[in-house]
């Protein structure tokens, strides 16, 4: 049922082609390259080789894994026509099925179906696909059900909780760092107001173990992040258009494109708040029921947030101005609408009255705000040819190595070029995304200028001797040759923060397994109440 309806999701592409979003270039390209790295024998890619025009850049040591590997997968097994359109699909129907896992224990399975059924197809979900193409947001969605579940059961179930908490946010901090953020914020909410509500204060020491050990479960990842963060340009994650104070619900800016995707999402933003405040009115003689309570607080703040009001708590509170858009908020605010729209009313056609609401808001969105942006078959492959031809893709300023100016290159530079003051036979034998070899015969000492940013994890050896790389001006990299025959072998070296996140991911993985088995224990030895 879930997968038919997130399927309705879809129909408009059979007619219009492949919704074109924000972010959908970059997604696509990175599929496209974790195939070719699959089939050179990557298994764990890192260089996206053919970003800034195949230049390259740390894409995959910084962006996380989750999304790019089922990108990959799904490229790997179906035509690249679909292969967007499946994403999608697959996203739907995982979170629909996350929130029908968690609606089930407070409503009737046909209930937590539809419950299900609004949160699959929110217009928040509806943006994501059409507008924005960020496809790893998206399927971070499945995680907020669940988590909303575990939280719940927290003060019942004491260290039992732990272990599945710690898993959710390590979740999410292997498929998209915003969400993983907002889902922190989400779980420090909702456990103070338990807290507070129960004068159970336990739960905030639970609550801390699963933060610790969930950055410690995904530390394979966020180790090697934390360690190389200087060697490229993060700070650009919060440049000018994409800093919070730019994109709070109906902010302004001088770009007016940018603030039309601003209106549209601010227009669909308090439609929902409008929904939510009526579903919660509809059902105040339910408001001492904790899930009453619980809906209240997870929507109210999650608006609030998305307002100018909040600016102060994005700039001091820890690490949430990198979930840039406040918008984003609504990802978890459609958490609460789901489930509101079922609580609060039984009647069939009332409950199909407000999904169409909610659809119209969109539609109109679409109509006299913003359209959305369409791409064809035919720009898939020419976005598949670039690469594999060698022209390569514009790329993202924030993984490109610290120093360089990726609109300064020149995009047909050769792969590689000989200074010196005599002249080269240059061959490249391999050019791989993280393996080059090139073989060459100088008949004076100089140095190969390579088309390739210099990258601290780029290991050099000239005829099987270790050679440091220097770099250009533009940060290419360089590489000093003697007279006569040459031999440059370059690979992409996994650092020892990979080898050692990999320990510290495993050894936590097994404190949780134990945690989580002595807690069963504990339960079982002791009965509830």
């Amino acid at each position: 049922m879930l997968a038919c309806v997130s399927f309705c999701a879809l129909v408009p592409w059979f007619h219009y082609g492949i919704p074109s979003g924000h972010d959908f270039e970059f997604h696509f390209n990175s599929w496209v390259e974790v195939l070719d790295h699959w089939r050179q024998g990557v298994v764990y890619p890192h260089w996206a080789a053919w970003a800034h025009y195949g230049y390259g850049e740390a894409r995959f040591i910084f962006y996380p894994p989750v999304s790019w590997t089922l990108g990959g997968i799904l490229s790997a097994l179906l035509p690249w026509k679909i292969v967007p359109g499946v994403f999608v699909w697959l996203a739907l129907t995982l979170a629909g099925l996350s929130m029908f896992a968690a609606a089930k224990n407070w409503l009737s399975p046909n209930n937590a179906l539809i419950a299900a059924s609004v949160y699959a197809l929110n217009p928040y979900h509806l943006i994501i696909v059409y507008w924005r193409s960020a496809f790893a947001e998206l399927l971070a969605a499945t995680y907020l059900p669940l988590l909303l579940l575990c939280v719940l059961r927290l003060e019942a179930r004491g260290q039992r909780m732990v272990a599945p908490i710690a898993l959710l946010l390590a979740a999410g901090w292997l498929t998209n760092i915003p969400s993983a953020v907002m889902m922190h914020y989400m779980l420090g909410v909702l456990v103070i107001w338990i807290a507070i509500s129960s004068r159970r204060w336990n739960v905030l020491f639970y609550a801390a173990i699963a933060v610790i050990a969930g950055a410690a479960v995904a530390a394979v990842y966020l180790l090697p992040v934390w360690h190389q963060r200087t060697w490229v340009s993060l700070d650009q994650v919060l440049s000018p258009g994409v800093r919070p104070q730019e994109n709070f619900i109906f902010a302004h800016t001088t770009d007016v494109e940018h603030d039309k995707f601003n209106h549209l999402v601010s227009w669909l933003a308090v439609c929902e708040f409008a929904v939510l405040a009526i579903m919660l009115f509809l059902s105040r003689a339910k408001r001492a029921a904790r899930f009453w309570r619980t809906m209240l607080v997870l929507g109210a703040f999650s608006a609030l947030i998305m307002l100018f009001i909040t600016s102060p708590l994005w700039k001091y509170l820890p690490e949430l101005r990198y979930v840039q858009f406040p918008w984003r908020w609504l990802l978890v605010f459609n958490v609460a609408l789901a489930l509101a729209v079922t609580f609060a009313i039984q009647k069939w056609w009332a409950r199909g009255l407000v999904c169409l609401v909610l659809l119209v808001s969109v539609l109109v969105g679409a109509q006299r705000i913003l359209a959305p942006w369409w791409d064809h078959t035919g720009d898939l492959w020419e976005m598949v040819d670039n690469q594999h031809d060698r022209i390569g893709n514009e790329g993202v300023d924030e993984y490109a190595p610290t120093g360089t100016d990726p609109y300064d290159v020149d995009q047909n530079a050769p792969l590689v070029k000989f200074e010196g003051d005599g002249a080269a036979n240059i061959m490249i034998q391999l050019w791989d995304a993280e393996h080059r070899v090139i073989t060459e015969q100088a008949s004076a000492p100089g140095e190969l200028i390579l088309k390739l940013f210099n990258y601290p994890s780029w290991e050099v050896t000239v005829n099987g001797r270790h050679e440091h790389a220097g770099m250009t001006q533009h940060y290419q990299m360089t590489v000093p040759i003697s007279r006569g025959e040459n031999r440059i072998d370059l690979r992409f070296h996994e650092g020892w923060d990979r080898r050692i996140g990999a320990v510290v991911s495993f050894t936590t993985l097994l404190a949780i397994a134990l945690w989580y088995k002595r807690g069963s224990r504990s339960s079982m030895a002791v009965p509830e109440g």
